[in-house]
């Protein structure tokens, strides 16, 4: 039997993770959060003190980690690190780590190994083009970057931290690196459907990616 693997890339703030979860609910599918992933990475570097310049420690480092994903939530060598990884620090550093090309590499195999016996839905911003370029079927969402901001500002429970133009320089900072990284950038694949998510809820973008799903020949 040949698994199938649903992917869907985009930039910071598309909706990627909160479409995904909903996608792989509705049609009986895992999910697997590919940012989670590099996330947990970068909060072990940084717990550890590790200087984010040092490649070299920082590679040893995620060779030597244990990440999974359990009942949607990832653990960290065991650890529940769900909440600790959508820290503000992690937001400002996971670039960083996620241009290393070894530490895509291992990203990739992680993602690899947990689909090869698995239906999967996957986000991410290399999904389609560098770790499933076979994929079933594939999804690019993107929004304005006001949306964007929005989106993420209202995800803060604490919002006198933060201002929406500072979550607004932080995501086109964020774009600017996910797009001109060397290793396996953020772009949309050929084959990709690309869906425009601003002024859109959940159920919307769900329903369309299910309408696609259908012509493509269901699952």
């Amino acid at each position: 039997m040949r698994f199938k693997a649903i992917a869907i890339d985009g930039p910071a703030g598309a909706g990627k993770s909160t479409v995904a979860k909903l996608l792989s609910k509705k049609i009986g599918f895992t999910y697997i959060d590919s940012g989670a992933l590099f996330r947990a990475i970068t909060l072990k570097v940084l717990k550890l003190g590790i200087d984010i310049n040092d490649i070299n420690s920082i590679i040893k480092h995620a060779e030597n980690s244990k990440i999974d994903f359990i009942n949607n939530s990832i653990y960290l060598d065991g650890i529940d690190v769900s909440k600790d990884i959508r820290d503000d620090i992690i937001n400002k550093n996971v670039s960083y780590i996620a241009m290393i090309p070894e530490i895509r590499k291992i990203i990739v195999n992680i993602q690899r190994k947990i689909a090869k016996n698995k239906n999967v839905v996957v986000d991410g911003r290399d999904i389609g083009t560098t770790v499933f370029p076979d994929a079933f079927i594939k999804f690019y969402l993107t929004a304005s970057v006001d949306e964007r901001a929005r989106r993420r500002y209202n995800q803060y429970s604490d919002k006198t931290k933060y201002s929406i133009e500072d979550i607004k320089n932080q995501i086109i900072h964020r774009d600017y690196i996910d797009s001109n990284r060397e290793s396996s950038p953020l772009k949309q694949a050929d084959d990709a459907i690309l869906i425009d998510t601003t002024g859109k809820n959940i159920d919307e973008v769900v329903e369309e990616m299910l309408y696609n799903i259908s012509m493509k020949g269901g699952i």
